[in-house]
């Protein structure tokens, strides 16, 4: 009978973990169930390093992800659509900037918040962006001399 309880109560254990392991993953992955969002666009010259999921960040702290990137055919721009979470006002002067954890990490969507007393809405446009910088155009640029003029 020891046996059984024992089988028992370590079965439960992995289960509550399992269950605990769940809801870290769902959400570290931003899936809160309920957290009022917007959506806001922008374009950007190019897009490398992000892709749907990728975060979005205000000084360091999740603020919402990417949800649509597509290419857009007049402009031969990356359109990039994000969710914010709703409790966050951004003025409409702020600014969207590819960014990179590091040299190994990857990259996420930084927002630097403007000063102007208007708020964006939803399915407004953030027009002042900025691509990722490549680390290899940067390299061959310190070790060639590159073109800076």
């Amino acid at each position: 009978m020891s046996e059984n309880t024992t089988e028992v109560l370590v079965g439960g254990a992995v289960l509550a973990a399992a269950v605990g392991f769940f809801f870290y993953a769902a959400q570290s992955a931003g899936l809160d169930g309920g957290a009022a969002n917007y959506l806001l666009t922008a374009s950007f010259r190019g897009a490398d390093g992000i892709t749907v999921g990728t975060d979005v960040r205000v000084a360091g702290v999740r603020i919402g992800s990417v949800t649509g990137l597509d290419l857009n055919t007049e402009t031969f721009r990356a359109d990039v659509q994000i969710s914010v979470s709703e409790e966050i006002e951004i003025p409409d002067d702020s600014q969207l900037i590819i960014a990179s954890e590091g040299l190994l990490g990857g990259n996420f969507v930084e927002l630097l918040p403007g000063g102007s007393p208007f708020v964006l809405e939803a399915g407004d446009e953030i027009y002042n962006t900025q691509s990722s910088v490549s680390l290899v155009t940067l390299l061959l640029r310190a070790v060639g001399g590159g073109d800076d003029e």
